[in-house]
């Protein structure tokens, strides 16, 4: 993602030394605060505190908690816990990605050989 990060960056300071960037709409003004055109307007306010509560929207608590699945597995794996309770994970991470695609969310998806290549780099370092 670094990569992506220092060609923007790059890609901003040419349109600035070019002077593109000059004179644009709203230069000089504060940005808005916190307006996500995704969350209708009368649930905004909730939103924004439920946000600086640290607590996450209801649609990503599911993609919170496969995330926190496919790294347990992983670890499992690393640690060569009990085939049981690796299969009952993969289980539950399998039906999280049936209801995360059923809500029309992004699935989660582990590489197959994710954990071996985890557990190499560790054993490396």
């Amino acid at each position: 993602m670094w990569f992506l990060t220092e060609l923007a960056e790059r890609r901003i300071a040419q349109a600035r030394d070019a002077g593109e960037l000059d004179d644009l709409p709203g230069a000089g003004q504060p940005l808005p605060d916190d307006i996500d055109p995704l969350v209708p307007e009368h649930q905004r306010i909730a939103y924004r505190v439920l946000k600086n509560a640290g607590y996450l929207p209801p649609e990503l608590d599911l993609h919170k908690e496969a995330v926190g699945l496919a790294l347990q597995l992983a670890a499992m794996e690393v640690e060569g816990a009990d085939e049981a309770k690796k299969a009952q994970l993969a289980d539950r991470l399998g039906r999280l990605n049936l209801l995360l695609a059923e809500t029309g969310q992004r699935q989660l998806v582990v590489p197959p050989d994710y954990a071996s290549r985890l557990a190499t780099h560790l054993a490396r370092h």
